[in-house]
C-alpha cells in the first residue's frame, strides 16, 4: 500500500499494522513541526535517544512559513543527522523500522522520512575463541553487520572494495552483505551468488549463515566435506577479498563465508602468514600431516591388530598387552560417540564448573574405564590423540567430515579386513575428488587439475603477495 497525503489515514493504518497498543517496544512520539502534525515511530533499544532528542528540538524551532512543500526538500533542509531516505510503500517502511531506522510522518506529505540514527546492542570486538592466532590482530567479527563491514573496510582502503547489501527471508528480512574487489572478483560467480540470493524463497534464515549456505548450495548434501570456509577473523576476510574471493556477511552472525573454498583454503589459517615463510610452511605442513593422521591412525591400527603377522619387529610394541573383553571395533566406535557426548556436555557446562568436571571426567573415564575392562589402554591412547589432533585446524565442518570418514573406514576394515580398508580409503578419496566448490571447480585444485606452481603455493608458504605493489 502506498502512502497518501492524508496524515490521519496514514497514522491509523500504521497503528493497526504495528499494533502499538500491544507491542511495548514500538514507540511513537507525536509533535508539531511548522504548524503541522507529525509522528515519529521507532523501536526502543535501536535508536540513539540523545540524537533523536536533538532532532526533535530542532524541528520545534521551524516556523510555518519555512515549511517546504515536499518531504524531499524537508529532509534535505532540516534533517541534519546521518542518512535520510524517503519511502512511500508500507512494507518498505516496516522493514526499515524493524531494522532500527526512525520513521517520521508529517501532515501533507505523501512520503515517510526515514532517519538512520540507529544503534544495535553489541558485544566487544574481541578475539574469537575458536579462531585464535599466536601472533596478529586480536579483533573479531560480532553479531552486528555494520561493525563487521567496518572492520574489513578499515583494512582495505580502496575504491574497488565493494559492499552490496541484500535481504532474504519473508519474515526475517535478514540483511546480507556481499563484499568483493572489483577487477579481481570472478564476475560470473558473483552474478550467480547474487541471483541465488534474490531467488531465495524462505520464511527466515533461522540459522543465519548455515541456512544461507544450504540455500546457496543445495546439491550433494550427503557429502560431509564443507563447501564453504567460515572465519571469525576480519584480517582473514580482508586477505581473501584481496585474493579475489567473495565474502558474505549475514546479520546476527559473528563470522563470514568465504567463496569459493577448496579443501586447501579450508585448512589454511592466519598463523601461516603471521610468521616467516619457513615457520609458516612448517605450521601448514604440520597441520596437513596431523589432519591426515586423524583420518587414518585408528583404522590402520585396527587393521594391524586384525593381522598381527603384518607388524614388523620394530612396531611390535603397538600390540595390545592386556586381555580384551570388548572387541576393538566396538571400543573405537563407543569412544567416537562418547567423545562427542563429552564435547556437548562441555558446551553446556557452566564455566565455573568446566575445569573441575573436566578433571573428574578425565580421571574416571581414563583410568577406571581401563580397569573395568571396557577399554584397553592402547585404544584410549590412540583415541585421545585423534581427539586432540582434531583441533589442529579451525574448521568444525572439516573436523566432522574427517570423523565421519574415519568411522566408515573403521566399520569397513572390521567387516572386510584389508579389502574393507582399501574400499573405505577409495570412498574417502572419491568423496573429496568429486566434491565441487560453489564455482563448480575442483575441490582439490591444484592437484586436480594439476598445477605445479599453485601446488607450491598451497604446500609451502612463500613471500607474501601483498608486499609487492598491486598492478
Amino acid at each position: 500500500m502506498k502512502l497518501s497525503s492524508d496524515f490521519r489515514a496514514n497514522i491509523l493504518h500504521f497503528h493497526k499494522i504495528l499494533d502499538v497498543d500491544t507491542n511495548f517496544d514500538i514507540v511513537y512520539h507525536t509533535l508539531e513541526i511548522g504548524g503541522k502534525q507529525a509522528v515519529i515511530y521507532f523501536v526502543d533499544g535501536f535508536t540513539k535517544d540523545e540524537v533523536l532528542l536533538r532532532l526533535m528540538q530542532a524541528f520545534a524551532s521551524i516556523k510555518p512559513e519555512d515549511m517546504p512543500q515536499t518531504a524531499h526538500d524537508f529532509s534535505k533542509k532540516y534533517v541534519s543527522y546521518g542518512e535520510t531516505g524517503l519511502e512511500d510503500e508500507d512494507s518498505a517502511i516496516i522493514i526499515q523500522l524493524f531494522s532500527g531506522l526512525s520513521c517520521m510522518f508529517i501532515d501533507g506529505y505523501d512520503k515517510c522520512i526515514t532517519i538512520d540514527c540507529r544503534t544495535y546492542p553489541a558485544r566487544g570486538v574481541t578475539e574469537p575463541e575458536k579462531d585464535k592466532v599466536l601472533r596478529g590482530s586480536r579483533d573479531g567479527f560480532v553479531e552486528t553487520l555494520i561493525f563487521n563491514t567496518a572492520l574489513i573496510r578499515r583494512r582495505i582502503r580502496d575504491v574497488n572494495f565493494t559492499v552490496e547489501i541484500m535481504q532474504a527471508g519473508e519474515s526475517s528480512h535478514t540483511d546480507i552483505a556481499i563484499c568483493y574487489m572489483k577487477k579481481r572478483v570472478d564476475e560470473n560467480l558473483l552474478a550467480t551468488i547474487k541471483k541465488r540470493i534474490e531467488n531465495l524463497h524462505v520464511d527466515a534464515l533461522t540459522m543465519n549463515q548455515e541456512s544461507l549456505a544450504e540455500c546457496l548450495f543445495p546439491h550433494k548434501w550427503f557429502n560431509p566435506f564443507p563447501k564453504f570456509r567460515f572465519s571469525e577473523r576480519p584480517d582473514t576476510a580482508a586477505a581473501s577479498i584481496l585474493e579475489g574471493n567473495i565474502i558474505i556477511l549475514v546479520d546476527n552472525s559473528p563470522s563470514c563465508m568465504i567463496l569459493p573454498s577448496s579443501v586447501f583454503d579450508i585448512i589454511e589459517e592466519a598463523d601461516d602468514y603471521y610468521f616467516p615463510p619457513v615457520t609458516g610452511t612448517y605450521l601448514r605442513l604440520s597441520r596437513m600431516t596431523v589432519s591426515f593422521l586423524t583420518l587414518f591412525l585408528t583404522p590402520v591400527w585396527l587393521l594391524l591388530m586384525q593381522n598381527p603377522q603384518w607388524i614388523p619387529e620394530w612396531l611390535e610394541f603397538i600390540q595390545i598387552a592386556d586381555e580384551q573383553f570388548v572387541p576393538l571395533i566396538w571400543q573405537l566406535l563407543i569412544l567416537e560417540f562418547a567423545i562427542d557426548g563429552l564435547r556437548l556436555a562441555a558446551v553446556n557446562t557452566p564455566s565455573m564448573l568446566t575445569t573441575p568436571l573436566s578433571v573428574i571426567a578425565g580421571i574416571v573415564l581414563g583410568e577406571y574405564s581401563v580397569k573395568s575392562g571396557w577399554f584397553n589402554s592402547e585404544t584410549m591412547l590412540y583415541m585421545a590423540f585423534v581427539t586432540i589432533a582434531n583441533y589442529s585446524q579451525a574448521s568444525f565442518e572439516m573436523g566432522y567430515a574427517l570423523k565421519f570418514m574415519r568411522v566408515i573406514l573403521l566399520i569397513f576394515t572390521s567387516l572386510l579386513n584389508l579389502w574393507g580398508f582399501l574400499l573405505g580409503t577409495v570412498l574417502c578419496a572419491l568423496a573429496i575428488i568429486f566434491n565441487k566448490t560453489i564455482a563448480g571447480k575442483s575441490y582439490i585444485y591444484p592437484l586436480i587439475p594439476f598445477s605445479w606452481s599453485e601446488c607450491k603455493k598451497r604446500f609451502f608458504r612463500g613471500r607474501l603477495p601483498h608486499t609487492e605493489k598491486a598492478n
